[in-house]
């Protein structure tokens, strides 16, 4: 009998050191997937950009070229729905679809909101707009103990010093990401900076700024929301097939689905506001019930954020970090396909 699965699309930051030659080593072979591959190298080609294959075949990972976000948008793009497109299904039902930030457009193109090739111009350029444009930043603070549960009251304290902080003259800073038992905060240096001395320093790594990441998630981002709306027609968006879950934890269900509308908020919202990841696992746990949730590669960054977003859910009963790991032993619920075995049990 087949499992029920909700697939989870990665963002920004997981394609690093450890994943380069993703696209070599796990899709060397399957027609469909080089086709693709080779259309995505020659659109950035054309547009004067590395392509995808060329950057994945480089012998050493560049932070300075590889996390640009005109890179790394495509990079990932390109690794994640490949991977989707391994999935076997004769094994899982695809019930639905979500993302974290970027992994949004990642969505959309899996869901067949978008084709493959529209997928990867929507990516490609606001990913190319926004490394461009470069406003603001982002940093992650915990907020949860080392159980992944979270502290009570430790949500409050901090988003209270984050609105005191953006109310200082020539301060920005804002929830980017509710990241589950992480705040992606984002804002300008003034703002970022403020928070810096503001909370304690944790485990020798928080708070942490994003390498080559701008103020994502807030209305620093207008203007790359602005030129993406002149850049990307309305044409490019379709019913989906399957349904997919936003950052605000609204469903969108094939048939059902008004493209304009869809095009609105995937180049508004989705750009200038909170993006609400926990939202959308708590929503895809409760409204879908799966079976498991399967991340897409490259990286496996997301594992832990999924994690704690169903710990804060209750889903199957999991109050804490125990409560997961003794669950993966007998039967894993969370397959992500950034690591080897778990890949295989997707694939096979």
């Amino acid at each position: 009998m087949k499992q029920t699965a909700v697939v989870i699309a990665p963002g920004r930051g997981t394609y690093n050191k450890t994943e380069l030659g993703y696209l070599a080593r796990h899709h060397p072979h399957a027609a469909n997937i080089t086709a693709n591959i080779a259309a995505f190298d020659a659109y950035r080609v054309a547009l004067g950009q590395q392509s995808i294959s060329e950057l994945d075949g480089m012998t050493r990972f560049s932070a300075a070229t590889h996390t640009r976000g005109d890179n790394a948008s495509a990079l990932i793009y390109a690794c994640a729905l490949s991977d989707f497109a391994a999935i076997n299904r004769e094994r899982f039902d695809i019930v639905g679809v979500t993302g974290n930030s970027m992994g949004w457009y990642i969505a959309l193109a899996c869901a067949g909101a978008l084709d493959p090739m529209a997928g990867l111009r929507v990516v490609n350029t606001m990913g190319t707009l926004m490394q461009e444009q470069m406003l603001g930043g982002q940093l992650i603070y915990p907020i949860v103990d080392d159980e992944w549960r979270e502290i009570p009251g430790n949500r409050e304290i901090l988003m209270a010093e984050v609105n005191a902080i953006n109310a200082r003259a020539d301060h920005v800073l804002g929830l980017s990401i509710d990241l589950g038992g992480m705040l992606v905060l984002a804002g300008n240096e003034a703002g970022l900076g403020a928070f810096e001395r503001a909370v304690p320093p944790l485990d020798g790594r928080y708070p942490m700024r994003l390498q080559n990441h701008a103020g994502f998630h807030t209305h620093l981002q207008k203007p790359v929301s602005e030129l993406g709306f002149d850049a990307l027609p309305k044409g490019l968006f379709e019913q989906p097939k399957t349904p997919m879950i936003d950052g605000r934890g609204n469903i969108w269900q094939p048939k059902a689905t008004d493209e304009a509308t869809l095009r609105t908020y995937t180049l508004g919202h989705q750009v200038t506001e909170t993006y609400d990841f926990a939202s959308a696992i708590r929503t895809a746990a409760r409204e879908f019930m799966p079976d498991v949730f399967i991340l897409l590669g490259p990286g496996t960054t997301l594992g832990g954020a999924t994690a704690q977003s169903l710990i804060r859910c209750g889903w199957r009963g999991w109050q804490s970090k125990a409560d997961f790991q003794a669950a993966a032993v007998d039967k894993p619920q969370l397959l992500s396909m950034g690591i080897p075995n778990q890949r295989a049990a997707c694939v096979s």
